[in-house]
């Protein structure tokens, strides 16, 4: 990071207590650190952004996202408690100052890479790919949010605009069409300073495709452009797949392959072994509408006898009651009492804390059920059931990498038959009717499990689909309603007042019910 960064974010840092994570704190070891240098190399930026980003989005998703999203419940019965829908306006500002600060970084790669003396289209394609993840996560989470002038602190923009999270969007696919054609090129960049592929630029492309094609999807039920979005996934997918190449298998996945210690300082520690206490990570019940399900489909992933030692994979133990977990939305007063919970480090059992896999930025099966939408609602040609399958293979190959060969391995086959999971065209599109089912719910079902850790994405697909169906518990709070984004954090108001009051009066109040761009119909 550079030390003429943009001071209105150097403010932020200091107003919340915000540093460089410990997690990255030893990079030093393996590149030169860029603070202090006057100028930086593209490189020197690249691990530390996108450790730091991704190390909010584990944390984020661990207390944030997997409570709205019936993963983890707690047991508590104080006000404020996520899992009621009772979200306080402070959890804006993590995420918020996060994203925006790393973001500085991966625009300047761009700059960097486009200098005479250090042109590198790899750089720049990278940075595009990395900057529209970024930014990709603050619209959907904030909807209209600084994009055109953000992060330019440095030629003194410190009240930035908020862009339109329409506008936005049409930038973000601009920059993933020039990363697909920059990559072409195959400019070689240092492998050992690219935390996710190694410096595997067909792999990069790849992430840059699929990512195009998660928020092609995003957006493809706004009216103004279903249209144009619907016939670009077309063409990716049937007219021109040779050029937008996408994710295929677990191999191209984009992740952070953690160092797999208890380390809470070296090089590549899991965020949650950073920022989760041993007694925090086991204390959290699971609820049973994640655990529920696995269990009744006797799913690879939650059987003892096919983890390590008797723990399942998921590195889940049972409560008093066995492998169940406990509803989510009670009243307080409801005397819940934990069972089933995942393991920590403290307990020298399989436990997720450590474990190396934990670091997805996109995978496999969520490109698959991308597909498998698409190809039930026909925008594109292959079977919808091909992809849900392969969907299904990829999320448990993710984890279990040797247990299954294939979506034609007898194994696999027995699993869905036996979970009655099998592709049913029959059923209609649509039905968002708890206990019902439909396409839609049996593709989201699956694609929920597929995104398991991945930052705030099954919160956003519940926001856009309605799916999967959750039940609603007694204890909620906001009217029942899943909250519909994050408020902007306070210091905005006082930092950003006119370009704030200019957002609200576009996209409407300042709470987590105003629908965001492509929620509205």
């Amino acid at each position: 990071m550079k030390t003429n960064r943009n001071t209105f974010l150097h403010t932020l840092l200091i107003v919340f207590g915000l540093s460089t994570l410990s997690c990255t704190k030893d990079f030093t070891e393996i590149n030169i650190d860029p603070v202090g240098k006057k100028s930086s190399e593209a490189h020197q930026l690249l691990a530390p952004a996108l450790v730091n980003i991704l190390n909010a989005n584990m944390s984020r998703n661990w207390s944030f996202n997997n409570q709205l999203m019936q993963v983890t419940v707690e047991i508590n019965d104080s006000e404020g408690r996520v899992f009621r829908y009772d979200v306080r306006r402070t959890w804006a500002d993590y995420t918020w100052n996060n994203w925006y600060v790393n973001l500085t970084d991966l625009k300047d790669i761009y700059a960097i890479a486009s200098k005479p003396e250090k042109l590198n289209k790899s750089y720049q394609a990278i940075s595009l790919i990395t900057q529209t993840w970024g930014y990709s996560l603050l619209t959907d989470t904030y909807g209209d949010v600084p994009y055109s002038e953000a992060n330019m602190g440095k030629v003194d923009v410190m009240e930035p605009a908020f862009d339109k999270q329409k506008d936005i969007y049409a930038d973000m696919f601009k920059k993933l069409e020039e990363a697909n054609q920059l990559l072409k090129a195959g400019t070689a960049i240092v492998g050992t300073s690219d935390p996710v592929y190694q410096g595997d630029l067909t792999k990069w492309r790849r992430f840059g495709n699929s990512l195009y094609l998660r928020l092609l999807l995003r957006a493809s039920g706004k009216a103004e452009v279903s249209a144009s979005v619907i016939a670009k996934i077309k063409e990716m997918i049937d007219t021109n797949p040779a050029e937008y190449p996408i994710i295929e298998n677990n191999t191209q996945t984009a992740k952070i392959l953690w160092n797999g210690t208890n380390s809470s300082t070296a090089v590549y520690s899991s965020p949650f072994m950073v920022n989760i206490r041993a007694v925090d990570f086991r204390s959290m019940p699971i609820c049973d509408f994640f655990l529920g399900k696995l269990v009744a489909w006797d799913d690879p992933r939650v059987l003892p006898a096919l983890g390590t030692s008797g723990v399942p994979r998921f590195g889940i133990d049972k409560g008093a009651d066995g492998y169940v977990g406990i509803p989510s939305g009670s009243a307080p007063g409801s005397g819940m009492v934990i069972q089933a919970h995942f393991n920590s480090d403290a307990e020298s059992k399989l436990t997720l804390q450590t474990d190396k896999n934990t670091g997805i930025i996109m995978n496999s099966a969520e490109v698959n059920f991308i597909l498998a939408e698409a190809a039930a609602k026909g925008w594109i040609n292959n079977p919808a059931e091909n992809y849900y399958y392969k969907g299904m293979f990829e999320a448990i190959n993710y984890w279990m990498p040797t247990y299954l060969t294939g979506p034609t391995d007898a194994k696999f086959i027995s699993y869905v038959t036996n979970a009655n999971l099998t592709w049913n065209a029959a059923l209609p599109l649509e039905s968002t009717t708890l206990g019902s089912n439909s396409k839609m719910e049996m593709i989201h079902i699956q694609k929920y499990y597929a995104m398991f850790l991945v930052d705030f994405q099954q919160w956003f697909e519940y926001r856009r689909t309605g799916h999967p169906i959750l039940p609603k518990g007694t204890g909620l709070a906001n009217g029942g309603k899943m909250p519909a984004r994050l408020n902007y954090p306070l210091v905005t108001q006082s930092t950003n007042p006119t370009s704030y009051k200019n957002a609200i009066a576009v996209q409407g109040p300042d709470d987590i019910n105003t629908l965001v761009w492509w929620q509205k119909p």
